[in-house]
């Protein structure tokens, strides 16, 4: 199979496989990103342009990686201050909570899904 250009529009399915994520959270996170707007054609089926998976990246990093919750990232995209962040300060390093690391990203993932439930909730 021929690799798309990098101009190319994605599907939600090429996007989620691309990058490591279910469908059903780009789908939650074009509710909580209104600048996330894929092109969608009949069906339904959403077609992604290659600056909707630039800002997707940038916010999966914000929540995966920095540790951001929802309402922290729409205020840092917001504010177009979301580049060149640092990493929050962790509350417990590895070694000293006696996990190690496989153990400590999957109670940070855990963290962050139960953070994504409240808000939904709370909408």
């Amino acid at each position: 199979m021929t690799e798309k250009s990098a101009s190319a529009f994605r599907t939600i399915s090429e996007v989620a496989k691309d990058l490591d994520l279910p469908q059903h959270v780009l789908r939650f996170w074009e509710t909580k990103f209104p600048d996330i707007k894929p092109m969608k054609r009949g069906g339904g089926r959403r077609y992604y342009r290659p600056e909707d998976i630039d800002l997707i990246r940038r916010i999966q990093s914000l929540l995966h990686d920095n540790g951001y919750t929802i309402k922290g990232a729409q205020k840092l995209l917001r504010e177009g201050s979301a580049d060149d962040l640092p990493k929050p300060v962790e509350a417990a390093q590895p070694e000293a909570s006696g996990m190690d690391e496989k153990q400590r990203k999957e109670l940070t993932s855990i963290a962050r899904e139960l953070q994504d439930l409240r808000d939904i909730l709370k909408a």
